[in-house]
C-alpha cells in the first residue's frame, strides 16, 4: 500500500510587544493564524498562555508524502511568523513524525 506520510510540526512562543489586552491580543491572533493556515494549508492552535495579553504559544502542523517537503514547508512557516512585526519570537521547536502506515492503531477501528 502507499505511504503514510509526514507530519512537519512547529512550536513557538511569541510575545506581543504593543498588545495591552486580552482582545488585541486575539485580533493580532487571528489574522496570524488565518494567514499561516491560507499560506501552508496547515493547522494552527494557541496551545498555552492563554490568559496573557503579551504571551502566546502556537504549534502549527502540516503533512506531506515526502520529509524533505515537510521540512521546508515547516522553515517557511517559521520564517512567516520571524518576519510578522507585531510579534517577538522568544523560542520555537520543530519535529518531524513519520505517520504510521497501514492505519495502525486508527480511532474507531476494531
Amino acid at each position: 500500500m502507499g505511504e503514510a506520510g509526514f507530519v512537519g510540526i512547529l512550536s513557538v512562543d511569541l510575545q506581543l510587544p504593543a498588545s495591552s489586552s486580552l482582545k488585541q491580543k486575539r485580533k493580532h491572533l487571528r489574522r496570524l493564524k488565518a494567514a499561516l493556515v491560507k499560506r501552508f494549508a496547515c493547522s494552527v492552535a494557541e496551545v498555552d498562555h492563554h490568559d496573557l495579553w503579551q504571551r502566546t504559544r502556537l504549534t502549527l502542523a502540516l503533512v506531506e508524502t515526502d520529509a524533505s517537503e515537510a521540512e521546508a514547508r515547516v522553515q517557511d512557516a517559521s520564517r512567516a511568523i520571524h518576519a510578522d512585526p507585531e510579534f517577538v519570537v522568544l523560542g520555537e521547536s520543530r519535529d518531524l513524525v513519520e505517520g504510521a502506515g497501514e492505519f495502525a492503531g486508527t480511532w474507531g477501528s476494531g
